[in-house]
Parts: structure tokens; sequence; C-alpha cells
């Protein structure tokens, strides 16, 4: 008898192929007839984009969602934003437990995975944490926005208002309001607060949520400093996204202030809220409240530093991470001091911490310098266009110069390589194809010391 032929996959494996999957059946949906608004099925190409910026949870669409697809099109549109903001293993765990069924040792390794966990136990109440908090905070933002999209939409804005929260709390900013995204709303403050918090929220990551939570409980019980009672991981994550919130906006208010294409016309008022939401929609969310191809060019590369750095670990953001850019500069600046090791806040930065940042930056440059060659071999578009348009891909933005809609196939098609790379993170991918086994007598080779720098 002959033996079956088994596949034995690595979680990292496994959990890239579930997104390919996802991304294969989401495209195979929207290519239907019925998915669309004119009842003429949409280009495969354009459906096969659109599913992918979906689970990628990028926002770069090559048609408008808003006009192309029909309610059907948009509520598979929404589920696979909803899907590429949890992971699928998050969804499948979830309703292996709605079902009662046990969660064994490989559904926990996957989970570990796709969240960049530290350990095996109380998997199955993260889980049901990540789901419950998730929901709630999505319904929350739904009901702020039907504050403003129900008097102006009616019933459709209930519609609306969901699917925006979904986008926003997952960093899709994909939206079914009009093609320019959030421009007519660039002086409501309650779209712009209800949108920041959700970009930020979805953003921080759950890591910092539960930390928060438990820290507030001690709080109640007894007299105690909040900030000095997070764990490291939340007291960086925190910071650096404050730092860059602030930092972003700051920037974009000098440089845009008297710009008359963006904010020339504003009051100053006016002006920081559409700075503040500047800043913070390049942490991977891709709303836009005002057109990026007129932003000036010192603030479109303030853009770019922002959108490649993104947001924070196991959260719905992409980048590289604010705990990895924080890592690698406590770490260049000990290593130019003449420190054997970095430390912040008090604590010392283990070395495999380091070495996975600088992995982490140095493939991500790599997969950004080969998409932005590739789509300029194929687009004849400005070279500042062409980087917004990779980083805002790699980085699971969304934000456009507004390119994504003249691409070509082949631009396309490097667009949406570039976004399922981006999501899946390039250390995954590392791993993916590394198909080496351990094995336990290694001979190491000989050192030799080489000049740096």
């Amino acid at each position: 008898m002959k033996k079956k032929l088994k596949i034995d996959l690595s979680t990292t494996q496994t959990i890239m192929l579930s997104f390919l999957l996802a991304i294969l059946a989401g495209s195979f949906l929207l290519a239907l007839p019925v998915s669309s608004a004119n009842g003429q099925a949409v280009p495969y190409t354009d459906a096969l984009f659109t599913a992918t910026t979906s689970i990628c949870v990028t926002g770069l669409v090559t048609v408008p969602t808003f006009s192309t697809w029909s309610l059907f099109g948009q509520i598979v549109i929404l589920f696979l934003i909803q899907i590429g903001g949890l992971g699928v293993v998050t969804i499948m765990s979830g309703l292996m437990i709605s079902l009662h069924r046990r969660i064994g040792i490989k559904d926990r390794m996957l989970i570990q995975d796709a969240f960049n966990l530290n350990t095996l136990s109380g998997m199955v109440k993260f889980i049901r944490k990540v789901l419950l908090g998730t929901f709630v905070v999505e319904g929350i933002g739904a009901l702020l926005y039907m504050t403003v999209f129900v008097p102006e939409f009616g019933a459709k804005g209930v519609w609306i208002s969901v699917f925006n929260a979904v986008s926003a709390f997952c960093n899709a900013g994909m939206d079914i309001i009009s093609e320019n995204s959030l421009y007519a709303y660039v002086h409501n403050p309650m779209i712009n607060i209800a949108t920041m918090l959700l970009i930020v929220l979805g953003g921080i990551g759950y890591i910092v949520w539960w930390d928060l939570m438990n820290v507030l409980k001690h709080i109640k019980q007894r007299k105690l400093k909040c900030f000095s009672t997070l764990t490291l991981h939340s007291k960086i994550a925190l910071s650096m996204t404050g730092i860059l919130i602030l930092a972003g906006t700051a920037a974009v208010f000098v440089f845009e202030y008297h710009n008359p294409q963006t904010m020339e016309n504003f009051t100053v008022p006016e002006k920081l809220l559409a700075s503040l939401f500047q800043s913070v929609t390049t942490r991977t969310a891709g709303f836009a409240t005002i057109p990026q191809e007129n932003l000036t060019n010192a603030s479109a590369l303030v853009s770019l530093l922002l959108m490649f750095i993104g947001g924070s670990p196991v959260g719905t953001a992409g980048g590289i991470k604010t705990v990895t850019i924080a890592i690698l500069i406590v770490s260049a600046f000990a290593t130019m001091k003449s420190n054997a090791e970095a430390e912040l806040f008090h604590r010392t930065i283990s070395k495999q911490a380091v070495s996975k940042a600088v992995a982490v930056v140095s493939m991500a440059f790599i997969i950004l310098c080969t998409s932005t060659l590739l789509l300029s071999a194929v687009t004849d578009a400005d070279a500042l266009d062409i980087a917004y348009e990779t980083v805002s891909a790699a980085a699971t933005v969304g934000l456009t110069r507004s390119l994504t809609s003249n691409l070509n196939l082949w631009g396309k098609i490097i667009i949406i390589i570039t976004m399922y790379l981006g999501r899946v993170g390039p250390i995954s991918l590392m791993i993916a194809l590394n198909t080496k086994k351990e094995t336990k007598n290694i001979i190491k080779n000989p050192t030799e010391e080489i000049s740096v720098g």
C-alpha cells in the first residue's frame, strides 16, 4: 500500500496559507455579478485586489468601494476586513470556542504565533477577551458614527456607521461614503474623534489593553502610580505612540500651515484637528481628510516615516511597529555610548529582542526597496507617489497620492504581493521559507573581527 502524502506545515506557514486562502475565497465572491452594484461582474484583477486589501486591512482600492460594490459585495468586504483585522486563526478559534470544541496544543501554538505571545497558557481566555473587546469597541464606535451619519443618510447611515467602525478599528481605512474618503468631514469633531479613537485602540495592541485594565483595577484597590506599574511592553508602546502622534501633528501643522491646497484657509483649531488626524491615520489606518497628493514634500516624507513605523504589536495595525523602532533607537545609543546592553525604563533589552528588531526592519526595507523598484519599472509616475504607494501597501496603511486607481495590471500585481507580505510580516515570511531542520550538534565557524560603520 502506498503511504499517504502528509504535508507537515509549521504554524507560521499555516497562518500565511490561511490568509492566502481567505484572499482567494474573498476574490471569488467579489468576482460574482451579485457583488457588483450594476450587476455585471467586476474584472477578477480588481476583485482580487479588493479582497487582498480587505484581508490585509490596507485600504488601497483600484475601484471606488461605495459605488462599485452592491450591498452583498460590501458585506463580503466587511467580513474580510474583520477577518483580516482579527486574524483567520482568531476567528476560527472563536468559532471552536462557541461550538464548545476543544482547543488543542496545535491550535494554541497557532494562536501564540498569530499574536506573537510568549506563553501557551490562557489561550481560550485570551481569544474570548480579544473578540469581546473588539466587538464592544466597534459597537461603541458605530454608535458614535450614527450621531452624524443617520441624520445625514437616514436608515442607510446605520450600515455606513457599522462599516466605518469596523474599518477604522481594524485600521483598514475603507469606507462606503464617497470616493474622497472623509474629505467632507475634515471639520467634523465627532467623525474625527471617533475615527482617531478607533484607530488608536485598534493599533495599540490587545496586550496593552489588558495591562491598562489590570493596572486600573489595582489603582482602585490601593494607591499606585499607573505608568510605573505597567509592563515594559506597554510602557514602550504607549510612549512611542504618544510621541509619534504629537510629533507628527506638529510637523504636519507647520508644513501645511500655509499650503493653499490643504489647510491655508482653515482656522487654527481646524488646522490642529486636520494635522492630528493626518498623524493618527498614517499609523496604518488609511482614512484621509485632506488630499495626500496635495501635501507638501516635507509632510509627505513625515507621513512616509510614520507609515513605515506603523502601530504596536498584537494589534490590528501594520508597519514595523512602535516597539521595534524604540528597541533599535535605544540599542543604537547604547552602542554609541559603548554600553554592553541597551536599557529602557530601567529594564535591560534582551539581545534576542534587538536581533529580532534588526531583522524586522532589514526585511521590511528589502521588501520596500524591491516593491518600489519594480513599481517604478512598470509605472510612469512621480518617484514620491510610487514610494508613498509601496510604503502604504507594505505597512498596510491605505493612503495614496491618487496612484492606486491608475495602476496597470503589473502595478496591481506588485501592490497585491506587497500588501500580502506586509500583512503576514517579513519575519513570518523568512520563517515560512526556512525548511532547514535544527540539528543538535552544531559546529560553529571561527569568529573574525570586521570593520563596521
